[in-house]
């Protein structure tokens, strides 16, 4: 059992990665998608516009996606069983920033796109100022995914 916790490890590494961020999109999305079910009843037309702003937290779950693809990635080619737990805790650490940002960020980002539907609610031409606001928030996504990507390019498990 000794000889796979390195491997498991990594596993758990990935899984924060796409966990985490996964249910800070999948929340996100809800909290927009709640304000946005109320609108569209009452003007059916604003469905499209408001779409746009139920999508956009749902971007951190594919930055978690991501970082997971990246970190299975390290895995090809090396012998599962001389991963050393070193090696996997550095995998789980990389993971934290593109999985906790993302869980944050998105959910954050559904309440800021939450209060983008009021406004399209009431200035439909609006819409792109909405939008900006939400890509605020996004900015920080982007920057875990990248703090992970650049922290496992200096991880070697071979």
């Amino acid at each position: 059992m000794q000889q796979y916790l390195g491997f498991m490890l990594v596993i758990l590494g990935g899984a924060i990665s796409a966990g985490l961020a996964g249910c800070g999109s999948a929340i996100g999305c809800g909290i927009v998608g709640e304000s946005a079910t109320g609108v569209t009843a009452e003007d059916p037309n604003k469905f499209g516009l408001l779409l746009v702003l139920q999508a956009l937290p749902g971007t951190q779950g594919f930055y978690g996606f991501v970082g997971m693809f990246l970190i299975l990635g390290k895995l090809v080619g090396v012998e599962i069983t001389q991963i050393s737990i070193s090696q996997g805790l550095a995998i789980v650490f990389a993971a934290i920033p593109v999985g906790l940002i993302g869980l944050i960020s998105a959910i954050f980002q559904g309440k800021v796109c939450a209060g983008g539907v009021n406004l399209v609610a009431r200035r439909p031409q609006e819409v792109a100022k909405a939008m900006v606001y939400g890509a605020v928030v996004e900015t920080y996504a982007i920057l875990g995914l990248i703090s992970t990507i650049l922290l496992l390019q200096n991880i070697n498990l071979g």
